[in-house]
C-alpha cells in the first residue's frame, strides 16, 4: 500500500481530485485559482488524464483542476478513474 492510499484511508486525500502542487507551483496560484483548494487533493485528476505531459502551460493545468471542482459529479470521478487505468496501462500522457 502506498502512502497516497493511506492518506485516502485517513481522509486526507481523495482518489480523484486536483493533485497537490509543489511549493514552487503553489506560490504561483492567484486568488482566482483558490477554488481548487476547496476539495481534497487526489491521487489522480482531470489534469493527469488530459495529456498531462502535453500541457506545458501551468495556467492550462490549473484551469482543468478548476473545471473539475466546478463540474464535480460521481460520474466524472468514475470517468477519470477509468481513464487513469487506460493512461497507466498504455503509458500515455506521462513525463
Amino acid at each position: 500500500i502506498t502512502a497516497n492510499f493511506l492518506n485516502v484511508l485517513f481522509g486526507e486525500m481523495s482518489l480523484v481530485g486536483p493533485r497537490p502542487l509543489a511549493t514552487r507551483d503553489a506560490q504561483r496560484l492567484k486568488p482566482k485559482h483558490f477554488i481548487r483548494q476547496e476539495v481534497l487533493p487526489g491521487i489522480t485528476g482531470l489534469w493527469q488524464v488530459s495529456g498531462r505531459s502535453d500541457i506545458d502551460n501551468f495556467e492550462d493545468g490549473v484551469k482543468l483542476d478548476i473545471a473539475y471542482v466546478e463540474n464535480w459529479s460521481l460520474w466524472l470521478d468514475m470517468k477519470i478513474l477509468l481513464k487513469t487505468i487506460s493512461v497507466v496501462l498504455n503509458k500515455t500522457g506521462a513525463y
